[in-house]
């Protein structure tokens, strides 16, 4: 019964952190197709659904479905996250991992319910939520569960899961500075490298967590 159970759990793991990736991906492209004059290398992935946005109907759908598969996928790692990484020098991994399902949690919900206008933050109080409250609270989130993972991966053998931790957030903080730095023509390519870098270790720690299960079990 218990290693049925496992199966499951492992099954919805690898799925689910799949399709988050998958439908990210979806919201970036197709939604570009529906947003006339959309240039994905200056502008911005969140302008696709902007309250003002062309592609608003279409691209929020798809970033909703991405929202669920992801929150599922790391409400499911803290659940296994003690089997995981039951070593005492885990610990800090599992903060780690327990903080990034929170950011992904404050993430889908807080821009569904703030979401920004195209032309940018225009002084409301759903533009300063959504600036001031919903994405600083994601990206120190962000910052600090990808620490936390790579050094208590480090500290509990889990070399793999650590170097992935690491190579994220080192291509967080490239494009958050590399916004500020590239003209604006081209500021659309390091905005990415922030987005997707979350988006993609949270599929990257599902197969981690998938294989080791599978690994368990045996």
């Amino acid at each position: 019964m218990e290693r049925s159970k496992n199966q499951k759990v492992r099954y919805w793991l690898l799925v689910c952190g799949i399709l988050n990736v998958v439908f990210y991906l979806l919201h970036d492209v197709i939604g570009a197709r529906f947003y006339p004059g959309y240039n994905w290398m200056a502008q911005a992935v969140s302008d696709l659904t902007a309250t003002d946005a062309p592609s608003r109907l279409i691209a929020s759908e798809f970033t909703k479905i991405h929202a669920i598969f992801s929150c599922v996928t790391c409400t499911l790692i803290c659940i296994s996250a003690k089997d995981l990484w039951k070593e005492a020098s885990g610990k800090i991994l599992r903060l780690g991992v327990y903080l990034f399902a929170t950011m992904h949690w404050i993430s889908a919900i807080g821009y569904s319910l703030f979401p920004l206008t195209g032309s940018g933050y225009d002084g409301s109080f759903q533009s300063f939520v959504h600036v001031y409250v919903i994405t600083v609270l994601v990206v120190l989130l962000s910052i600090v569960s990808l620490i936390l993972i790579a050094v208590g991966g480090f500290k509990s053998g889990n070399k793999v899961l650590a170097w992935c931790a690491l190579a994220a957030f080192l291509l967080m903080f490239a494009g958050a500075a590399g916004s500020g730095l590239v003209p604006r023509q081209y500021f659309g390519i390091p905005e990415r490298f922030s987005t997707y870098s979350a988006v993609c270790f949270t599929a990257v720690i599902s197969v981690i967590a998938y294989l080791k299960l599978r690994k368990m079990e045996k």
